[in-house]
This record gives structure tokens, sequence and C-alpha cells, in this order.
């Protein structure tokens, strides 16, 4: 692979021009595509084999005029104090707004409380259900401003007016300004890491082309924007830390005497190596969502491995031939004065590029060698101890309690919760299939009682059936909020209660909801945990077998990232569920963790995890390969990588937390909890306890059987086929130096 990939990486810096035009020619395809494809339709949440997705598919089918996913607007109204809701003047100004909006274009239909009863026993809050006819993804600015404007109205008259439900939702927002500050800061490291504008600004560069077509693709193939969250994130992150890679292997190989085209096709064919297998690990993590079994998630980790693959595509071919545009624009001041006096004919030696200079990663290496069971036992009592929070670990899916109270839709819910109880805001659906029964209405007259005398069952609505009657559908009201342990044990109940119905009428009951559901994910998640983690970590296993050709490395690789995702979900944990320092990132409301966090932690984190572990050990196997001892190679791996590893890392961070300035929690979740993920890894995992294990194991870190190297392809990942490449004189080094 290190022969194919230095033809690569040279091929790219001969033939730079064509090859940038190339990449500009497909980047302004995808865009035109992107423009010109019809907009893609939003993502129906799925989540196929659960009792929830069963109970929903029914009802569509039974009562096809209705939409399951369609938008709802719940307007609450609150009389003032001292006041009742019926009264003349608050009636008239509730009735008024109920008015205004019904006549909407996309409203389906309004349900006026003073009508339907939608009024507390204490006569002081009543609210009114507007269905709409379209998804909240298609409801059109005229609509939401009709909407806005009817509240308005309404609190003129003195009646406080609140509204949840999905129609005002706000689209997830990225980090905005944060994460500008997040790309500017990635910027300032660049340019400290490298001493050089031409080094920083090229992984920003081949960072947001990488983006740009990436996402471009993805909305011109016709996928929904919401898959390009996570395409957008690590497309970013990592883009930025391949092509720090190759451009810091590029300037230590022009440092030791190479020419310009020789030394980029020797980046490509090293750094690049560990590029392509750092960048195989995260596809295999963020493709193997797919395990999971939900279609979103699964589009979601598509999307972003198909970006992640884009980034290394870039990294091997577009860079080096940038590379080629700024021979020596990108290497230290220090180096360009040697090289212009050398090429006047005097003698001053060419400097260093700031990889060698630097000590610090040396002295580090060196320390933890002669200490490894010191640093390994304090490293892992303290990783210990930030893991503990995750034991008590709550998984769910945030609703409109989790927003700030600032939000309209937060202060419906806690009116709602004070009027009507806090099981109000998570109704349950109860679909009852009663196709073929002998006595349909008394079988649903037996669900409904069952329901009814369920401990923990506030009231059961009416039975609504179908047209052909065959189906009916009744609302439960739980007597605790949507997120509650009990309202989880209480939806379990009512699904063993079903088998009872079963027997006695032949009916099938089915418990579905939001509330539901989100039980649902949680469970389904759940159970997918152990599948995923064996599929990825073993694949993952498999390959950096391949990449080191040693079984303990990729083993302690694999133990070290669950040390990063426990404390990881420690972190998150204690500030999500118990409200450490939660204010400081503006989470206004603790509660669950969102239930599909493990599984994207996980992946994600484990992709990145092994992207710092492939290229630091590599350079450690590289000197190992040339005959270095055990105790050297580590030092050696820590001279070249570990200054560039910790500026990969601190613009990993960077980029991160910049998404935890987004307005959604679960944005700011995600943000949080990579940011903190990558700290631990790249910091305590990595840089600390690999070089201590590997200090302990001796020889034996890089043992392999012999049975299994014949098995296993020999990748060269190290590059040791490119010593036997001739090198080039020093005099055609000033030759190719001139651009």
């Amino acid at each position: 692979m290190a022969k194919f990939l230095y033809r690569v990486g040279r091929f790219a810096f001969e033939k730079r021009r064509l090859v940038v035009v190339l990449w500009l020619g497909i980047m302004a395809a995808l865009v035109a595509g992107a423009a010109s494809a019809p907009t893609a339709p939003p993502d129906t949440f799925s989540i196929p084999g659960t009792e929830s997705q069963q109970a929903f598919d029914l009802l569509a089918e039974r009562f096809p005029g209705t939409k399951s996913d369609g938008a709802q607007a719940r307007i609450v109204f609150v009389a003032p104090d001292g006041q009742q809701i019926g009264s003349d003047a608050n009636r008239a100004a509730v009735e008024r707004i109920v008015s205004e909006v019904a006549g909407g274009a996309q409203v389906k239909g309004v349900l006026d409380p003073f009508q339907t009863g939608a009024v507390s026993k204490s006569g002081t809050t009543a609210y009114a259900t507007v269905n709409y006819g379209v998804t909240p993804n298609d409801l059109t600015d005229a609509t939401k401003t009709a909407l806005n404007d009817a509240i308005e109205h309404g609190k003129a008259s003195g009646v406080t007016v609140e509204v949840g439900g999905s129609a005002l939702m706000p689209e997830p927002e990225m980090g905005g300004a944060t994460e500008a500050i997040g790309i500017a800061i990635a910027a300032v490291v660049l340019m400290i890491t490298f001493g050089a504008f031409a080094a920083a600004g090229l992984p920003l560069l081949t960072a947001l082309i990488g983006i740009g077509v990436g996402i471009a693709a993805i909305v011109a193939i016709g996928m929904s924007t919401t898959t390009t969250t996570l395409a957008m994130m690590l497309g970013l992150a990592v883009g930025i830390d391949y092509a720090l890679f190759i451009v810091s292997r590029y300037r230590t190989e022009r440092a030791e005497g190479y020419s310009a085209e020789e030394a980029a096709g020797r980046a490509v064919g090293t750094a690049g190596s560990a590029v392509v297998f750092a960048g195989l690990t995260v596809v295999i993590a963020l493709a193997g969502l797919a395990v999971v079994g939900i279609p979103a998630l699964t589009k979601m980790g598509l999307a972003a491995a198909g970006t992640v693959a884009v980034a290394v595509t870039i990294a091997l071919t577009l860079l080096p031939a940038l590379l080629g545009f700024c021979q020596r624009a990108v290497m230290p001041k220090a180096f360009r004065k040697a090289l212009a006096a050398r090429a006047d004919g005097t003698t001053v030696a060419a400097a260093a590029g700031p990889d060698e200079k630097d000590e610090m990663g040396t002295r580090w290496a060196r320390f933890v060698v002669r200490r490894p069971v010191a640093v390994l036992l304090i490293g892992l009592v303290g990783m210990g101890a930030l893991a503990l929070p995750m034991t008590s670990l709550e998984l769910g899916m945030p609703g409109d309690e989790s927003q700030p109270t600032s939000t309209t839709q937060r202060r419906a819910y806690d009116a709602l919760a004070a009027g009507f109880g806090p099981g109000f805001n998570g109704p349950l659906t109860v679909a009852v299939d009663v196709q073929g029964v002998a006595d349909p209405k008394g079988a649903v007259r037996q669900a409904s009682r069952i329901l009814s005398g369920t401990k923990g069952v506030v009231s059961v609505s009416p039975a609504v059936f179908n047209q052909a009657g065959d189906a009916a559908m009744l609302n439960v009201v739980p007597a605790t909020g949507p997120s509650t342990t009990e309202t989880k044990d209480l939806v379990h109940q009512l699904r063993g209660e079903a088998a009872d119905l079963k027997s006695a009428t032949g009916a099938t009951m089915l418990v579905t909801g939001a509330t539901a559901m989100n039980i649902d994910v949680s469970q389904k998640m759940a159970d997918a945990l152990l599948p995923y983690l064996a599929v990825v970590v073993g694949l993952a296993i498999l390959l950096l077998m391949v990449v080191f050709r040693s079984i303990a490395v990729p083993i302690k690789a694999a133990l070290g990232f669950l040390l990063s995702v426990g404390a990881a979900f420690g972190v998150i944990v204690a500030v999500f569920q118990w409200g450490w320092l939660a204010e400081l990132i503006g989470v206004h409301q603790t509660g669950p963790v969102m239930s599909m966090m493990p599984i994207f932690l996980i992946g994600v984190v484990f992709g990145l995890a092994m992207d710092y572990e492939v290229f630091l050990v590599t350079r450690m196997r590289e000197a190992y390969a040339h005959g270095e001892s055990a105790g050297d190679a580590i030092v050696t791996g820590f001279r070249h990588s570990g200054r560039v590893v910790v500026a990969a890392a601190a613009i990993m961070i960077a980029v991160f937390s910049g998404f935890v300035g987004g307005g959604e929690p679960m944005i700011k979740m995600m943000g949080l909890g990579l940011a903190a993920a990558v700290f631990f890894d790249a910091f305590i995992v990595r840089m600390t306890l690999v070089p201590a294990v590997l200090a302990l194991l001796g020889d034996k870190a890089w043992w392999l059987p012999r049975w299994l190297a014949k098995v296993l392809p020999n990748v060269d990942v190290e590059g040791e086929s490119l010593d036997r490449i001739e090198q080039v004189e020093p005099e055609r080094e000033l030759e190719s130096a001139r651009v």
C-alpha cells in the first residue's frame, strides 16, 4: 500500500493543475446537482419491529384520513390571577383565537376547549388542539406566522397564551457563531503547530472542500438535509486532522533533504497509509450504526461515513496537489531562509521542522517509559473515577420539558402539568384491532375497562372507530410525566394486559404515542448495544491487526476506547442529569440522556479513538520495524507524532465544543460528549496509558504468531518498502524547490 500511495502522491503533485481542476469540477457538478435536485421528503422516524411502530402502521392503514406524523399545536390558555378561563371576556378571547387559527390553509381541524371539555378542574386553564394536514417540516412560514399572530392577539386581551407541540418546534441549529469560533481556534492551533500560514491554511481549505463535496453529494442523491448533521460535524474534524498529518510528514521529509515532489510522495505513502486505515475505522464505526435497525440513524451514519471517505480521498489527492503550489511556503521560516542561503552558494544548514525541534513529547515519553506502572495506575484510577456517574445513566427522549423556560414550548408544558397533571404532557395512544372479532364494540368496551382499571391511569377518552368499524383508537393519560420510570412501567403493564383482552375477545390492543415510542427507542438501543460493539470492535481489531501486525496493540486500543467512552458518559450524566455546571453551557433543565446517545457516541468516538491510535502507534511501529528497541520506538513515535496528535486533538475539541453553543439540548449533548471523549482519549489514553502499556509489554507488544503472520496481508503501513526507492540527490532538491 505504501508504494501505491507513494505513486498517488507523486502523480497528484506532478499533475497538480489537473487534479485541482478535477476536484473543482466534481464539486461544481455536485453543487449543481444539489441545487437542481427536488427537495427530499423529511425522514419519517420509524422503529421497525416495535409495538409502537405496529400501532402507527395500523392506524395509518385503518384511519386513512389521519396522519400519525402530522404537525400538531396545543394552544394553552391560562386565565389572569383570580379569574376563570370560562368567564365571558376570557372565553371570547379563547374562541377568537381558535377561530382565527382554524382559517389557516394547512389546518385540518381545531378542537375548541369548551366544546371538548378541555378545561382543568380548577377552571383556570384550557387548551385547544390544532391538527395540520402536513408534517412539521412542511409547515409554511405563513402558517407559522398566522399561529403566532393569533397568539399575540390573545395575549393582548390579558389571557396567557402558550403553544406546545411540534408545529413551532425549532430546527436543530449546528452551533452558529460558536461553530465559527471553533474553526477559528482550529486555525490558531494549526498556526502555532506549523508556524507557517500556508501550512495552517491547507488543512482548513481541504476540510471545507471535503464538507462541500460531501454535503452536496448527500443532497444531490436525494437524502434529506437532516442526515447532514453528523456528516458536517465529523467531516470538518477528520478533514482537518487527516490533512494535518500529511502536511506534517511532508515537512519532516523536506527537512531530511528530499525534494518537494519526493517529500509529497513519501508523505502520502507513509502518513497517507495511516490516514487510510484511520478513515476505515471511522467508516466501519459509522456504517455499523445500521446494526441498530433504525432507518434514520442508518442514513445518518452512512452519510457521515461517505463524507469521511471523501475527506480521506481529498487528503490523498488534492492535498499533495496543493502542496505543489506552495512547496516552500508550507515550511518553517528558518527552513526557507536556509534553502535560499544554499541557493546563493553559502553554507547554512537547513533548519529542521518544528516536529524535530520540539522536545516536550520526547521528555514525556521518556518519563512514561521509566515509570509505566505508576503512570498506568494513576491513569486507570482517574478514568475510573470520571466514569462513576455513568452508573446512574438514564435513557429517554427529552421533550418540551428540556427546553429553556424562555421558550413558549416549555411554558406550555408547565402550564398543562400544573392544570391537568404531569401525565397530560405524555398521553398514550391505544389502537385496538377488532377485525374478525364477533362483537367489535364489546371488545373495545372491554379494552376501555382494562385501561381505566389499571393503576397509574388518570383518564381514558371515549373510543373512536374508523369507518369500517374494524379498529378503534383511545387516548390514555398517565398519572406521571412522560420521561419517568413510573410511566415506562405503566406502558409495559398495559402491553401485558393486552394478552388478557386477546384471549377473552380476540381483539389486539397496541400501545403507542410519542411516550411509548420513546420507551421503545430506548429499549431498541439497549438491545442493539452489544451486537453493535461486537461488530464494530471486532472488525476494527482485525483491521488494526493488519496495520500493526500485532495482537496486543489492537486489543489494548479497544480497551482504551472503552475507558474514554466511560469517562465521556460520566461527564454527560454529571451535566445533563445531575446538573453540574449545566447553566454554564445553557442547559436549563436536567433529565434523561437521549436514547440514541450511547450508540451514537460509541460509534463516533471509536472511529476517532482509532485515528489517534493509528497516527501515534504507526510511527512507533515504523521505528521498531527499522531496528529500534521497543522503548526507544515509543520515544521516537512521540518525537515525530506527539506534537501533531496534540494539535489534532485540540482541533477536534475546538470543533466539537462549537456545537455546545447550539440551541437544542441534543446538539449540546453531542458536542459536549464528543469533545470530552476526544480529550480523554487523546491526552489520557493515547498519550499516557498507551505508552505505559507498551513499555510494560516491551517486544511482546509487537508479537504475532507465525501462522497468523502468514494469513494477514502485509500492507506496509510503516513505509518500509519506500526505503528501497532510490533517494533523490541533494542537487535536485534545489531545482525542484523552484515553483
